[in-house]
């Protein structure tokens, strides 16, 4: 929902760093791969009680996930590092929920396997969206070059974010959060199949 009014404020200081990157030598693949190991360990300073740590290397990564595509845009975009991006984007999304979970099983198990299953379904319909899109010859740039075909909604990257930034702010109202973002996730999936059963004949 908020992806494309961020994108026009953020795009000129990571074109910028991406620049700088490009300089000294780095590549796409690299600051994709950074990214993945970044949110891999937010995900293991929350699940030992390290939250702002863990919120630290969440906001790290992200501005990796931003500076991949950016990177790639300066030098050679491939199917590969798209490939990368998606696939390390969906692992770290469900490590997150997994860490607050381990952090206190009790109170936070049920709430992250409830979001947990909304992302798969939510990834599910994306996913088999752009596949359908990319047969019938579909396109869009809404959130820029992509490498598949971004089917928008209400519960997008910005929100997803910034659920996570509440996470590591109001640990112990997890599950109230989780839950709430949880619906909107799942409304997101159902707004995109009555998209696809509109558009897909």
């Amino acid at each position: 929902m908020l992806d494309g009014v961020l994108k026009k404020r953020i795009d000129p200081p990571i074109a910028c760093l991406a620049a700088m990157l490009c300089r000294q030598g780095v590549g796409a693949d690299a600051v994709t791969v950074a990214g993945l190991v970044l949110g891999l360990g937010a995900a293991l300073a929350i699940a030992f009680g390290q939250l702002w740590l863990g919120l630290a290397l969440i906001l790290v990564s992200r501005l990796a996930d931003g500076l991949d595509g950016a990177v790639a845009r300066l030098t050679r975009r491939t199917d590969r590092g798209g490939y990368l991006d998606i696939v390390f984007d969906y692992i770290f999304y469900g490590a997150i929920p997994l860490a607050f979970a381990i952090l206190d099983p009790d109170a936070n198990a049920l709430a992250a396997a409830v979001l947990l299953t909304s992302f798969y379904a939510n990834g599910a319909s994306f996913l088999a969206f752009a596949v359908m899109a990319e047969k019938r010859g579909l396109a869009t740039e809404q959130r820029g070059k992509k490498s598949l075909y971004f089917s928008t909604g209400l519960a997008e990257a910005t929100e997803t974010i910034a659920t996570f930034v509440l996470f590591c702010l109001f640990p112990a109202h997890f599950a109230v959060i989780a839950y709430v973002f949880a619906a909107m996730t799942a409304w997101t999936c159902v707004s995109r199949i009555r998209l696809s059963l509109q558009l897909f004949r």
